[in-house]
């Protein structure tokens, strides 16, 4: 059962009217690819495409879940094919990869979902130059190798893909998550850089910034468990529709008061984190 907080209840997320005739006519008789599929966002968003007679590859590291998920989707209108696989490892994704273009239909939508979060101080981060790789390989070198590869194929159907992303990369950068929002801002940049260009070839790109969602990705986090977050479900809903609404991006109504607020806190903080001697020995 999906945990909420209090604030969850008293906090409005923008609602999402889904036309599921339209969403039917877009993506049935389709392939769409979920990254990050055994859990939260993506997950909901498989379950939540279930009903409609489309071939779904989810895709994520846990097989079980991923099984889990197929037999629970199968018993409605939508086929599935798993494939487990750690896209940071470059002979996993390669095998993906494979799979992927022997698919006879191919592939009509990409949701690049999967991703990776840590909330570190730099002072604790000295002797972990590993959380910066694996953000950085999760949530930027594994969509663009992705991207990359599936492009020839997205623009022979005419594809779509959607950038699942944070509203974070919109806003001042904060201490403690240096890792993570220079990952996902790096992947960020990318598409829109990108996106001309892909389009030029035919295929169509969506980002979608989302708030804070309660997925088990935010559980490490203490101070996240009773802040306000969007559902699962919502989330997924916002996407769906993006496969048929047009828009390059979903940006919460809230935004620019949000960035405004970002600058006064990020100005604050920075004014009161703790300064660090320098010289003598030092930490490194």
């Amino acid at each position: 059962m999906e945990r909420r907080g209090f604030l969850d209840k008293v906090v409005p997320f923008q609602p999402v009217f889904l036309n599921r005739e339209k969403l039917g006519r877009r993506i049935e008789g389709k392939t769409v690819l979920i990254t990050g599929a055994s859990s939260g966002i993506g997950q909901r968003l498989a379950l939540l495409l279930s009903e409609f007679k489309v071939h779904l590859v989810v895709v994520a590291r846990r097989e079980d879940r991923l099984l889990a998920l197929k037999r629970e989707v199968e018993a409605k209108a939508a086929r599935v094919s798993v494939f487990a696989a750690d896209l940071r490892d470059e002979e996993q994704m390669g095998r993906l990869l494979d799979f992927l273009h022997r698919l006879p239909d191919g592939v009509d939508i990409v949701v690049s979902n999967a991703g990776h979060s840590i909330h570190r101080s730099i002072a604790d981060s000295l002797d972990r130059f590993h959380d910066f790789t694996r953000t950085m390989g999760i949530n930027f070198f594994a969509p663009v190798r992705l991207m990359l590869a599936l492009a020839p194929m997205l623009a022979r159907k005419r594809g779509h893909i959607v950038n699942v992303s944070t509203v974070s990369v919109l806003l001042a950068p904060v201490p403690h998550w240096a890792a993570y929002l220079a990952s996902k801002g790096a992947f960020d940049a990318w598409i829109r850089s990108a996106g001309p260009e892909l389009a030029g070839m035919g295929i169509s790109v969506s980002s979608v910034y989302l708030p804070l969602v309660r997925t088990p990705m935010i559980e490490p986090t203490a101070a996240y468990r009773q802040a306000p977050a969007m559902s699962p479900d919502h989330a997924a809903r916002v996407i769906a529709r993006s496969f048929y609404d047009g828009k390059r991006a979903y940006k919460p109504w809230w935004l620019v008061f949000g960035q405004l607020a970002s600058l006064l806190l990020g100005h604050r903080m920075a004014m009161f984190m703790p300064k660090r001697r320098s010289g003598g020995g030092g930490e490194g």
